[in-house]
């Protein structure tokens, strides 16, 4: 029944994963984790390589790259287990195979494990994961505009992403944060984003660190009167982050959601009524406060 259910997931994500491997950093990042298999059983090239065999066959694996890759699956499945999104178990695929084709390639020859290593650098160093650009409504703050925003207005509740785009875990919460802002988003109820790899002064301000030591990336603030009133995940007196898991089910449980959405369009409701009374003018403040929230990525 398990594998029933894994067949019938993939191939419900199968045009998404078409999509993610016409992108260079999924292409780059496939051939290098087939990388020692390829090589190994091509014939014309494996017929060169060393091997411990002791039938000398140097076109199949011997005991040790069996064993090496036999751990490598362990280690995927384990981490694959809190893996929430398919870009977290893909990225565990291919960083793992990657540590593992180090060690192969060292095994094998010396020279091919340095290449490997090289190359490895200048992926890591050039090529970076692609960024959510989906469908959200989520407003982009910078240094100067996050505390303005949040204390415009107390009668709206803010949910404040802290994130950098270095971080794997970020890239991987991005389009399940943008899917709460397509479900939750109104007048009384707003989500946000601030990349604290980029302010640093904002990640002191709010006491949320970029160490990757501390875990606390990606961290979800709750900010009401534009006063903060919860985060997650919670941090303990050593300074690094509780563990938890951000999937949809915990963000709408911890948060309230439900019940914030609710009063929150009691609140759109009232705002509906006094436009209504003023007149025209504040349609016209409304509709520039709505071109603000669209800004994006790019105007940072």
């Amino acid at each position: 029944m398990g594998l029933i259910t894994g067949v019938f997931a993939f191939l419900y994500h199968l045009p998404q994963i078409y999509k993610w491997l016409l992108k260079p950093y999924y292409i780059i990042s496939l051939l290098m984790t087939v990388a020692f298999l390829v090589l190994r059983k091509t014939p014309g090239l494996c017929e060169h390589l060393a091997t411990d065999r002791e039938d000398g066959n140097s076109c199949d694996f011997d005991w040790r790259e069996v064993e090496i890759l036999m751990f490598l699956s362990a280690i995927v499945m384990m981490k694959n287990r809190r893996a929430i999104t398919l870009e977290q178990h893909i990225g565990n695929l291919f960083m793992f195979s990657k540590v593992a084709n180090v060690i192969l390639f060292f095994r094998m020859d010396i020279r091919l494990g340095i290449l490997y290593l090289a190359l490895c650098v200048a992926f890591v160093m050039t090529c970076k994961p692609p960024l959510y650009m989906g469908p959200e409504y989520i407003k982009y703050f910078s240094d100067k505009t996050i505390d303005e925003e949040l204390q415009r207005d107390g009668r709206i509740t803010w949910i404040v992403e802290f994130y950098a785009n270095w971080s794997s875990d970020c890239q991987s919460f991005a389009p399940i944060f943008a899917n709460l802002s397509l479900k939750y988003n109104c007048a009384g109820l707003r989500f946000g984003k601030v990349d604290i790899g980029r302010y640093g002064e904002i990640s002191q301000r709010y006491r949320v660190s970029t160490s990757p030591l501390a875990k606390q990336l990606p961290s979800l603030l709750l900010f009401q009167g534009g006063r903060e009133v919860m985060r997650r995940p919670m941090v303990d007196n050593k300074g690094r982050a509780v563990s938890w898991t951000f999937n949809e089910e915990n963000i709408i449980r911890e948060f309230n959601l439900n019940e914030l959405f609710q009063k929150s369009k009691k609140l759109n409701k009232k705002q509906n009524c006094s436009q209504t009374e003023e007149g025209s003018e504040e349609p016209q403040q409304e509709s520039n406060e709505v071109e603000q929230s669209t800004e994006s990525k790019k105007d940072q």
